[in-house]
């Protein structure tokens, strides 16, 4: 019988449970892939914790990203076959050793990639790419600054970034993840708590400030930064692990500047042309080298706690996935 890690009550990841399910028949139109690896992501743990815009009725599978083979296809597919090595885009259920989905959920996994990073692919550099393409519509030779450089997502801001012709500089909390951050791209690296990063910013800018602002972590970072931003910047606020900010709204009429909510996820639910389009440049992208995830950690399913923590606890660089198989 398959498994999953189930959610039954909320609260942290030690409250989920490993379960076996049964394997029900397909209906018209679903594919049943067998999962080889699930991305975790922060939003995973909100869920889990009631602590997100989206909340599942209990109980539910975490798990927004998988990767493996499909197995099985119902009547009424097209352009899907037995053994295609796919992405499995999902709101949940990613943290099992099978998911069922429609053709739609699929996407084929770069060729270049293994299954741990085609599970950890579109979630992150997804979000990226419609925050600085679609929301800030960033330019070559802009200015973007990226906070928690050494997270899944702003690792795929920086490297996105860099790709798009900016000059990035990358904001992170130890030294290791400003090398992965460099190692993506990043032409300047700043420590939190070595300088004040709005002063950093500004010396490295010659007194210009950032053009561009990637945002996941929120609270204090998200105030501060508006005091390191040239005139008409835009500020992406992505998330918020570091808490919800209080921005003065003085500071965004004293520069002209635009604060654009990034949801990439919903973006597509609404737009799904959006999404035709964004999966494509990054799969192009993926085949040409330019964009991979940076997977830190491979956990087994069962482990499914310490993977998670590794997020809560920020030890993680980059991304971690879990693995079934």
């Amino acid at each position: 019988m398959p498994t999953a890690v189930v959610c039954r009550e909320l609260g942290p990841p030690e409250a989920l449970r490993l379960e076996s399910f049964e394997r029900k028949p397909l209906a018209a139109g679903e594919v049943r892939v067998a999962v080889h690896a699930a991305g975790i992501n922060f939003p995973d743990v909100l869920m889990c914790a009631g602590e997100y815009q989206l909340k599942p009725e209990l109980p539910f599978i975490p798990g927004v990203e998988a990767a493996g083979d499909v197995i099985e296809i119902a009547d009424g597919v097209a352009g899907v076959a037995l053994g295609d090595r796919v992405i499995a885009k999902l709101r949940f259920g990613g943290y099992a050793d099978e998911v069922v989905v429609v053709a739609q959920q699929l996407t084929p996994m770069p060729r270049n990639f293994d299954y741990a990073e085609a599970a950890t692919f579109l979630a992150g550099h997804g979000t990226a790419y419609h925050g600085l393409v679609v929301r800030a519509q960033i330019q070559p030779g802009e200015v973007l600054l990226v906070h928690g450089a050494g997270g899944g997502v702003g690792l795929a801001a920086v490297e996105l970034g860099k790709v798009l012709g900016a000059i990035v500089i990358a904001a992170a909390s130890s030294e290791e993840k400003l090398a992965a951050a460099r190692a993506k791209g990043a032409d300047h690296g700043v420590l939190y708590g070595a300088e004040p990063f709005r002063d950093a910013v500004k010396r490295l800018t010659g007194g210009r400030g950032a053009d561009v602002v990637f945002d996941p972590v929120g609270g204090e970072v998200f105030e501060q930064s508006l005091r390191c931003i040239n005139w008409g910047a835009r500020v992406l606020v992505v998330g918020f692990t570091g808490g919800i900010g209080m921005a003065r709204t003085n500071l965004v009429l004293m520069k002209g500047a635009s604060v654009l909510g990034v949801r990439a996820g919903e973006s597509v639910r609404r737009n799904p042309a959006l999404g035709e389009k964004r999966i494509k440049a990054l799969l192009e992208l993926a085949e040409q080298g330019k964009i991979r995830p940076h997977v830190s950690h491979r956990v087994p399913l069962a482990q499914w706690a310490d993977g998670m923590r590794l997020l809560i606890e920020r030890r993680a660089i980059g991304r971690v996935a879990l693995m079934t198989r």
